[in-house]
């Protein structure tokens, strides 16, 4: 059943990319394959009704310590769409990998949506790996930790809808406790895999991505994501350069930094 509420647009920011092997894209790579760039995006999800940000991205800093070509804040690009950070209210963190969480700060007014598994797996006994750890930053999980103190963070156990049209859905695989989303729009239910798929190959040719917590929660994490849309191409892969020719921008002047997604 088709919800009542009024449809969301959805939006794809990008705000950085990287040029990558693909062995280093996909479990059982070839390495002796060529390049694969892969990019970095936040997510808006508004109506009349609600806006709300998935991800916050990482800064200019960040990017230069993990060698990643920085495009621009995704504060500015937020406020392409006439959005200003310091007014966003909600924000959906799908997991707390430092591309996801970074620019927490420039969210003051925000209450920040997690999976409470991704924080117990973020601070637990798994991060004495360095295989686990890598694509954590400890500042950022200890100023989440603080929001919980200040009453900012409302943690979900598993599916939850937040709104009439919004809801996450736990996926894990890549880490313990990945969410998705899963938003209405005006061509039906539309679904933002975030690192659940990072590129569309990963979905549709069942090829992990290497960063993994399980494997198996991987593959079943495809399989879910397929059940929540009626169009596999309305499943918006997390990196994929693909994402900027396959949907308009929604100005010529946003043409390689936004994309409207519905």
């Amino acid at each position: 059943m088709a919800p009542e509420c009024p449809p969301y647009e959805v939006y794809a920011i990008r705000y950085a990319t990287v040029e990558r092997r693909m062995e280093e894209n996909f479990i059982g790579g070839d390495p002796h394959a060529g390049g694969m760039t892969m990019d970095y995006f936040i997510w808006v999800a508004r109506n009349s009704q609600r806006c709300f940000v998935i991800d916050t991205g990482f800064n200019k800093q960040a990017a230069a310590r993990r060698g990643r070509t920085f495009l621009r804040s995704p504060v500015e690009g937020l406020r392409l769409l006439g959005i200003e950070a310091a007014a966003v209210e909600e924000v959906i963190i799908t997991h707390l990998h430092y591309d996801h969480v970074g620019n927490f700060d420039l969210f003051p007014r925000a209450r920040f949506h997690l999976q409470e598994r991704e924080m117990a797996f973020a601070t637990g006994r798994h991060m004495g790996s360095p295989f686990f750890s890598r694509a954590y930053e400890p500042d950022e999980i200890a100023a989440m930790v603080k929001f919980v103190h200040a009453g900012r963070v409302d943690f979900h156990d598993g599916d939850a809808t937040l709104v009439e049209g919004v809801s996450v859905h736990l996926i894990g695989g890549h880490t313990h406790g990945l969410q998705v989303v899963r938003i209405w729009t005006r061509n039906g239910w539309l679904t933002l895999a975030s690192d659940a798929s990072h590129f569309r190959q990963n979905l549709e040719e069942g090829r992990p991505f290497p960063i993994v917590f399980d494997v198996g929660a991987m593959f079943d994490g495809w399989r879910r994501l397929k059940s929540l849309v009626d169009d596999p191409h309305k499943i918006i892969p997390g990196h994929d350069p693909s994402v900027m020719q396959d949907f308009p921008a929604p100005a010529p002047e946003m043409a390689g930094f936004v994309a409207r997604l519905d």
